[in-house]
């Protein structure tokens, strides 16, 4: 024990765990903002969600690219973990489904601003991809695996496909407020049901 009572080194990671929470919080901020204004939204925006100031959000985030960048890998983490998760919680699995494509479309949104965020930076822009792929579709394949199996879903979709249909229905969503992207992933995921 230290002068103040506390374990050595408690203190240290008392602060690391304090700035991971405030990353989180800054990085559910931002893609909040993201989601309802795009990637090029005002950073005073995201300090307002967050409840911080703007030197709070430059100190973790120098660059947009940085800040776009870590929201893209923490969407995809949460949309990684809600899977399993929503499986838990949810009536059934196509409901789980349902529930976890919603995220997935609210993601989309903010990654088809990436690209010109990160502007021309083609490698980082691959591994990011790759990141995705990695994270999402071993996800998707389980939730899809689980309505399958419970007959509430017809078999003949991988994962890959509906990801792939998912995205291009999103494209130019967030730019055509006539458009309803999210109505129509909607449809095509109750399109996935078993016929009776």
């Amino acid at each position: 024990m230290n002068e103040s009572g506390q374990a050595p080194g408690s203190s240290a990671r008392s602060k690391r765990k304090d700035a991971r929470r405030n990353q989180q919080t800054l990085l559910d901020a931002a893609a909040a903002v993201f989601v309802t204004s795009g990637v090029e939204a005002p950073v005073r925006d995201i300090a307002a969600e967050a409840g911080v100031g703007l030197g709070t959000i430059y100190r973790h985030f120098p660059t947009r690219a940085d800040l776009v960048i870590a929201v893209y890998r923490h969407q995809v983490d949460a949309c990684a973990e809600a899977g399993p998760a929503l499986l838990e919680t949810s009536p059934t699995p196509h409901a789980a489904l349902g529930l976890w494509v919603d995220l997935f479309v609210d993601f989309l949104v903010t990654k088809h601003g990436l690209a010109a965020a990160m502007q021309g930076d083609g490698t980082g822009f691959e591994t990011l991809h790759a990141y995705f792929l990695e994270r999402l579709v071993p996800v998707c394949t389980q939730l899809l695996d689980a309505a399958t199996a419970s007959g509430e879903i017809r078999s003949d979709l991988d994962a890959y496909q509906l990801m792939r249909g998912i995205g291009n229905l999103c494209i130019g969503a967030e730019s055509d407020t006539r458009y309803d992207a999210r109505r129509l992933v909607a449809l095509l995921v109750a399109g996935l049901r078993q016929p009776n």
